[in-house]
């Protein structure tokens, strides 16, 4: 409902949340169905009360014995009102602190229901979903377009209880055994003394950790990778990272990998478009997906599974599937689709439930179990432990967005926030008071009583875990020439950031068993000698783990459109971008309306607010000439004067380095001229009409970049 210019007097009751919200399904603490309304979820009535509802006339004076007081002590409204915010706060996560979340649904395929019996998997069923995206490393208040991993957590609602699949967007970690997360976890933290730099990795103590325990070296070298900065949510790559067991109807296990895969592709920013995203907006990747569901460009994700033989070694073509360090390549076991994932709504209320959902890897149904894998083990432990510090206590499950859909009837009683109100005198089995309920389950939650070797008791590791360079070296070779380029330059960047030359030098040593040319251009980029060493094996190729090359759909893709002198065409290009499924945002050189005839077009974006960053491509409708505000006093992107506004060449040339399509006509290519593009470069499309130049930028975006403004010729990866 639009807000009126004078403030409202006449009562009312609390607005409706927004069509693109809504909050946790309506069930009580214990699983059933409430039948309740967000009306009655949510605050109600049209008057300030206390918390125990007694109505306010007053909420801006504190009760004083006479106009200057002082204060009384038994102002209970006072007391309440300030009590409660400094309350209001509760311990943020060690990490994953810094997130964003959306509603959705899972539809199942079928497809998985010879290898479970898990019942949300079985063809057709519609389970409703929670999902947290996040990075590692920053507190709640860092910037979202860090180079870190991403959480990719998923809540399912299921008919037998609480799924949780507790993933990341790079499918391997730092550690192979939970008991050293601590230690990778300080160490990739701000110094304890300092607390700096904050969402980094490029410091010391990171470094330091990573160089000495080299089972390290896969996940950060795909941090270094453009996976460390995602485009977006959205169009980022999901992973359980552990191996999991799957048991079928008749008892039959599988070991599976869980992968999911965005329909819009796997895409990433590069180095210093995150630089400025940071800084223009550090909320740049929770505003995308919460606008995406707003504008109904709905993010989608097939759920799949890498399908592996449930044998005694638990090992799959020499990989040990218990090491959480290791990937099985596409190639030996492609990813079998078995859902769709769609998000489809934003919270209602950022803290009740982004910030109190509580994953726990322990959340599994009957049909998918656990395994050996140590770090697994640690996580099974931990994340229980971690929510009943930060939500207060055991009953954190029955805060609304963490309530289970199947009922529930436990035995657990008392504690900390416990809302449910349970009857009986028995919470204990065996009884007869309570007519012997609750009874155990014939077809309840069983374990796979998977045989254990016999073994002495010891801190060890297999020998298989041994290997800490076989699986970087797959992923190095696996990469485009550009993505390798990158991830010299993202390698160079973090250890200059370094100030003990030992540990450059101890880095460099590690680089020089992955390979020799990425050793030895991150050492000329160090001005440091390169260290003798070369790679242990050889190892083929895996294509699936590169980003480029592919063609993927242009749904949900931001495009801006520079107002020029043709509003006609201006305005048939911004249909024909949203008529297919993308987002325009007009830019000109003020907010309003664009003058002209025909209906009203909207400005969204002015020439002092636009940042090329929040664009995926860009077309321009002329040659705009300086706006009254093109000046250096009132904004420094105004530069030097020219016939063209200078904070639209800034624009231009930004996006050009950062590989975007881009496209113009009615005398656009002045407009690239002035920002330095030379005519017929990659990726420019000059024209005269404007539909048939958005027509050809739409085709070079679903390439994601125009990569072919990036040559890179590197060294033979011998």
């Amino acid at each position: 409902m639009p807000p009126s210019l004078a403030e409202p007097v006449e009562p009312r009751g609390p607005l409706k949340p927004k069509p693109d919200q809504r909050g946790p399904d309506p069930f009580t603490p214990t699983g059933q169905p409430s039948g309740d309304t967000t009306e009655t979820r949510a605050q109600g009535g049209a008057y300030l009360t206390t918390a125990t509802g007694t109505r306010l006339p007053d909420t801006d004076h504190s009760l004083k014995a006479g106009p200057r007081g002082p204060v009384l002590l038994r102002d209970h409204h006072l007391r309440e009102k300030i009590t409660h915010f400094d309350h209001e706060r509760i311990p943020e996560r060690v990490v994953h602190a810094r997130g964003a979340a959306a509603h959705g649904v899972f539809r199942a395929y079928g497809t998985a229901a010879n290898v479970t019996k898990a019942a949300f998997l079985a063809k057709d069923v519609e389970t409703p979903v929670f999902v947290r995206f996040s990075t590692v490393l920053g507190s709640r208040g860092s910037a979202d377009a860090v180079r870190d991993t991403r959480g990719f957590a998923t809540k399912f609602y299921t008919s037998e209880g609480i799924f949780d699949l507790v993933g990341n967007n790079i499918p391997v970690f730092f550690i192979q055994d939970a008991i050293k997360f601590p230690d990778i976890i300080h160490a990739g933290k701000p110094h304890p003394d300092r607390e700096i730099p904050q969402a980094q990795s490029a410091h010391d103590t990171f470094w330091d950790f990573v160089s000495l325990h080299t089972e390290a070296t896969h996940h950060t070298l795909w941090n270094m990778s453009d996976r460390g900065i995602p485009r977006s949510y959205r169009m980022m790559e999901g992973f359980g990272v552990h191996t999991f067991r799957l048991v079928a109807e008749d008892g039959a296990t599988t070991l599976v990998k869980f992968h999911w895969k965005p329909k819009a592709g796997v895409h990433s920013l590069v180095w210093e478009e995150a630089q400025i995203v940071n800084g223009v907006d550090p909320d740049f990747h929770r505003r995308d997906l919460a606008d995406a569901i707003e504008a109904g460009a709905y993010p989608e994700w097939e759920f799949g599974i890498q399908i592996l033989p449930d044998t005694g070694e638990q090992t799959f073509e020499g990989i040990d599937l218990l090491d959480p360090t290791k990937i099985v390549p596409e190639e030996l076991a492609p990813v079998q689709p078995i859902g769709l994932l769609t998000l489809n709504a934003n919270p209602a209320n950022f803290f009740a439930e982004t910030e109190q959902v509580a994953f726990h890897v322990g959340h599994v149904v009957p049909g998918i179990d656990v395994t050996d894998d140590p770090l697994m083990a640690g996580r099974l432990f931990s994340y229980l432990d971690t929510q009943i510090s930060r939500l207060g206590g055991p009953n954190f499950d029955q805060l609304p967005i963490n309530r289970t859909h199947a009922p529930v009837n436990d035995m657990l009683r008392d504690g900390m926030h416990q809302t449910a109100v349970h009857t009986g005198v028995a919470p204990y089995r065996p009884n007869s008071l309570d007519g012997g309920c609750p009874f155990q389950a014939p077809g309840g939650y069983v374990e796979v009583p998977y045989p254990v070797e016999a073994a002495a008791r010891g801190r060890v590791a297999p020998a298989s875990f041994d290997d800490h360079f076989s699986q970087p070296r797959l992923f190095w070779l696996s990469m485009s020439p550009v993505e390798q380029a990158h991830i010299i330059a993202a390698y160079t960047f973090e250890l200059s950031k370094v100030f003990e030359q030992t540990i450059r030098e101890r880095q460099l040593q590690v680089l020089a068993r992955i390979d020799p040319y990425l050793c030895e251009q991150v050492a000329l980029g160090l001005g440091l000698p390169v260290p003798e060493g070369k790679p242990e094996v050889y190892v083929e190729p895996s294509p699936a783990l590169s980003q480029v090359g592919k063609t993927w759909p242009t749904k949900g893709r931001i495009i801006g459109i520079v107002a020029g002198g043709d509003l006609e065409a201006l305005r048939t290009v911004r249909q024909t971008v949203l008529d297919g499924g993308m987002v325009p945002l007009v830019i000109a050189p003020t907010g309003g309306v664009l003058p002209g005839p025909g209906d009203p077009v909207s400005v969204q974006r002015t020439f002092a607010a636009a940042r090329s960053v929040e664009f995926d491509a860009i077309v321009v409708a002329g040659a705009p000439a300086p706006g009254t505000d093109a000046i250096g006093a009132r904004d420094a992107k105004a530069g030097l004067s020219g016939p063209v506004d200078p904070r639209v060449s800034l624009m231009l040339n930004e996006a050009y380095r950062h590989g975007k399509p881009l496209g113009g006509w009615d005398g656009a290519a002045e407009a690239f001229a002035s920002a330095g593009i030379p005519p017929g470069a990659p990726g420019v499309v000059v024209g005269e009409a404007g539909p048939a130049v958005l027509g050809e930028v739409v085709t070079l975006l679903g390439g994601h970049r125009v990569w072919a403004r990036f040559p890179a010729s590197l060294g033979p990866n011998a």
